[in-house]
């Protein structure tokens, strides 16, 4: 159970984690100016604020990871997902942290 305010801790990517990274792909590669031949949710953290921070970390072939930051609103506020930022240069050992 996520505590308001504060991060989990890592919990392995389930569909519904898989399903918001497979939404937020186009704008990750966007923001990466790159395209991505694998993106697999790895593992997560989540945060409850006036919605629900997502920190992912996401496979993207060979050993290289990145870390996404998905916001998703609160049903009332239309309940959209945002990227709001993405950390590259991530391995599968990297710790996910708040940024």
């Amino acid at each position: 159970m996520s505590m308001c305010g504060g991060l989990n801790e890592a919990q392995a990517a389930n569909a519904e984690i898989q399903f918001i990274c497979n939404q937020v792909r186009p704008y990750a590669e966007q923001k990466m100016g790159r395209y991505y031949s694998v993106f697999t949710a790895k593992s997560y953290k989540s945060q409850v604020v006036a919605g629900t921070n997502y920190f992912i970390k996401v496979h993207v072939g060979g050993d290289d990871h990145i870390h996404l930051r998905v916001c998703k609103k609160l049903p009332c506020n239309g309940g959209e997902l945002e990227l709001s930022s993405v950390q590259p240069s991530k391995t599968h050992n990297d710790p996910i942290n708040f940024f």
